[in-house]
């Protein structure tokens, strides 16, 4: 038991900048608390004492502002930061190493008793503050749910799923971030730089348009230097309102959507 007290406290010293002490920690922390009381009526619920264990989780959520279902399964490591306001169902499953922000609802969408009708998140999974994961579906392993999205489909390990409804950015092998991700160990609030991939959409937009004006003023260049050679000048061909000089500014509307 006092082994994985500890292994607790060093999970919440690592991944959360401001804890101090371990001191601090066990004292000061609601999602500790939640945890260590939930360890008590889980046991109550797999040993068919149920209304013991709905009454811990009933006096932890009091206590905390955390609810977990006695029936929720939550592995090792598992770090649940700030916390109020979370809810976890019944039949959620909580892989190793995840990090919950507060707001969160592990939820349901069916009302047939004995279903799987909460999540199931993998190892490593990160869930933004407010975000709602609804449903008995599987999130991946080092999957990212942005802060506010509203999930209800599985999200492929290490994707991100951002919005409402959420929409998923399957993962990308880029150096830069693999080594961000290996100095921070996680992305705090689910989130991280390029992850809205509506806004991503548009930068794309935004340079194919840039990429075309380019061309076009390469093409009028070209055509204003076969015009030299022949007997008739770029103004007797071309309209008054034509275009000749690149002006498109990508750079001011890319800002924009960032």
């Amino acid at each position: 038991m006092f082994q994985r007290l500890r292994e607790d406290i060093a999970c919440i010293l690592e991944r959360d900048p401001a804890a101090r002490t371990g001191w601090e920690v066990l004292t000061c922390y609601p999602g500790l608390h939640a945890l260590l009381l939930h360890r008590r009526a889980h046991w109550c619920w797999q040993h068919q004492l149920k209304w013991l264990g709905r009454f811990i989780s009933h006096l932890s959520r009091w206590l905390t502002g955390i609810e977990i279902h006695p029936g929720a399964t939550i592995s090792r490591r598992v770090f649940i930061d700030h916390g109020m306001g979370i809810v976890i169902g019944e039949m959620a499953e909580i892989g190793e190493g995840c990090t919950i922000y507060q707001g969160v609802t592990l939820g349901g969408t069916a009302l047939v008793k004995g279903a799987k009708r909460h999540p199931t998140l993998e190892a490593g999974v990160i869930v933004g503050a407010n975000a709602c994961v609804l449903g008995g579906f599987t999130v991946g392993a080092g999957a990212r749910i942005g802060s506010g999205a509203v999930v209800t489909r599985p999200v492929p390990a290490g994707a991100t799923a951002v919005g409402n409804p959420a929409r998923i950015i399957e993962a990308k092998v880029e150096a830069q971030r693999e080594l961000i991700a290996a100095q921070l160990g996680f992305s705090a609030y689910g989130v991280t730089q390029g992850d809205d991939p509506v806004a991503q959409a548009m930068r794309g937009l935004i340079d194919n348009a840039a990429g075309h004006e380019h061309q076009i003023a390469l093409l009028w260049q070209a055509v204003s230097k076969l015009s030299i050679a022949s007997t008739a000048t770029l103004q007797d061909c071309v309209p008054q309102d034509a275009q000749q000089a690149e002006i498109f500014d990508a750079a001011s509307l890319s800002r924009l959507v960032k």
